[in-house]
């Protein structure tokens, strides 16, 4: 009699146990398909093609249970030009994807707007600190993110970049690779105000051919077993041949193979392509 009621008490928790994981799996499901909304909210995929231009964007995230963080990009079509952003918020969690959301917005806005890309890197800046300052808390000083701006017009062979305390954006030109940094980067975006820099407009040239690659941090920080960084450049100088979509991909692939399949920390990037044998494109009528 004993063994029947042991029997029956396993079975009976085993049912127990067995329904609770079948909610649990339903709850994580949920969450992620509410994930993966707000991602294509937060970070929708980039056009493919803007003007004369081919565009692709990567973003993964650490964590495999998540799907957004800091770290963000946007391209917007102007009549200024095909105007790209790059930018990775302090910090993680809700508040790092909120802080996210809120540049992104502004910059999506303001970049119709503003004709020169300092103003534009200004205009942000100010929409952050009102944020930053609306928030209050202990960390207003930290809420600060590092951004690459850049702007490529229509039918002029150059690139306009602002960097904002960011890893400067990199030039792949017919096997040689360049980073794109003259040392005059202004501070972080919500840091601009209380140290009182200005932003500088470096101008390079950017022809049929080339291909431009914006990048966070989370890509030149990841260590193999051994402890040792990532070696972008060296790695792009192999690639240097490949177009946006499978120059993203293999370095995809390659960043988890470096670091054993091991992820640390969040990372996206913008490879921006522009083609040495196909006619210059007018760029989309802008909204409005």
């Amino acid at each position: 009699m004993a063994s029947y009621v042991c029997t029956g008490l396993v079975g009976v928790l085993g049912m127990i146990l067995a329904a609770h994981r079948v909610r649990r799996e339903r709850t994580l499901a949920d969450v992620r398909f509410v994930a993966d909304i707000a991602q294509r909210v937060l970070l929708r995929p980039v056009p493919h093609r803007i003007g004369s231009l081919h565009l692709e964007s990567l973003y993964r995230s650490a964590a495999a249970e998540a799907r957004i963080g800091g770290d963000l990009y946007e391209a917007v079509p102007t009549r200024y030009g095909v105007r790209l952003l790059i930018g990775d918020v302090r910090g993680k969690g809700l508040l790092a994807v909120e802080t996210a959301a809120a540049l992104l917005g502004a910059f999506r806005e303001a970049a119709h707007d503003e004709p020169a890309l300092p103003a534009l890197a200004d205009r942000v800046e100010t929409s952050m600190n009102r944020r930053a300052v609306l928030l209050g808390g202990s960390e207003v000083g930290e809420r600060f993110v590092t951004a690459v701006f850049a702007e490529i017009p229509l039918g002029e062979p150059l690139v306009r970049v602002v960097n904002c305390g960011h890893p400067p954006p990199v030039r792949i030109r017919s096997g040689e690779v360049r980073e794109l940094d003259r040392g005059r980067s202004a501070p972080p975006l919500n840091l601009g105000v209380l140290l009182g820099e200005p932003y500088h407009v470096d101008v390079y040239s950017f022809r049929p051919g080339d291909q431009l690659l914006l990048y966070t941090d989370g890509i030149t920080e990841t260590r193999d077993p051994a402890g040792s960084f990532y070696p972008l450049l060296e790695r792009l100088r192999s690639w240097s041949s490949l177009p946006p979509r499978e120059l993203l991909e293999r370095l995809n692939q390659d960043l988890l193979a470096y670091s054993g399949d091991r992820p640390q920390d969040d990372i996206a990037a913008l490879a921006v392509r522009l083609p040495a044998d196909e006619p210059l494109l007018p760029l989309p009528a802008p909204p409005g």
